[in-house]
């Protein structure tokens, strides 16, 4: 008899991922990266990415620690070869009682059962525009996770 691995799609793999960031499951989430895994925000270029799962982890604290509340609304999911992309709504809801839904294209490319790349596409100006003064100065004290990330496809 073989002993056969079901090894699960890169569908399955970014399911698994997103819930263990929505729920910052931190410890967990760092599990779905490799050395080489690189993750930036489109709109903030990607001279401002992380690479590794201990900086990629370190970039996403960065900025979500501050929230009280951060959820997601999953609109859809399309996955073809090691591609997923997921449309969907953050909610991030900050002490002071500011929400923000902010739409999101998440693209990730899985490779060897890890995230590979994780890019995220939304508005900035929406971002920046109905976020707290205090958390907006707190962007960029700790960029210890700083990756130039140009070239990665």
């Amino acid at each position: 008899m073989s002993d056969t691995t079901v090894r699960a799609t890169p569908k399955e793999i970014v399911a698994a991922f997103q819930e263990a960031m929505y729920t910052r499951d931190w410890d967990r989430a760092r599990t779905f990266f490799g050395e080489d895994s690189v993750y930036w925000d489109v709109p903030t270029g990607p001279t401002v990415a992380a690479k590794g799962p201990e900086d990629i982890i370190a970039r996403a604290t960065s900025v979500l620690d501050a929230l009280v509340f951060y959820g997601n609304d999953h609109i859809r999911t399309a996955a073809e070869g090691d591609t997923v992309m997921t449309e969907h709504q953050e909610i991030w809801r900050f002490a002071t009682g500011d929400e923000i839904v902010l739409p999101c294209v998440s693209v990730h490319v899985v490779r060897d059962g890890v995230i590979a790349i994780w890019k995220d596409y939304w508005d900035l100006q929406a971002l920046m525009t109905k976020a707290p003064a205090s958390w907006v100065a707190s962007l960029g004290k700790d960029q210890s996770w700083l990756y130039d990330a140009t070239g990665v496809r």
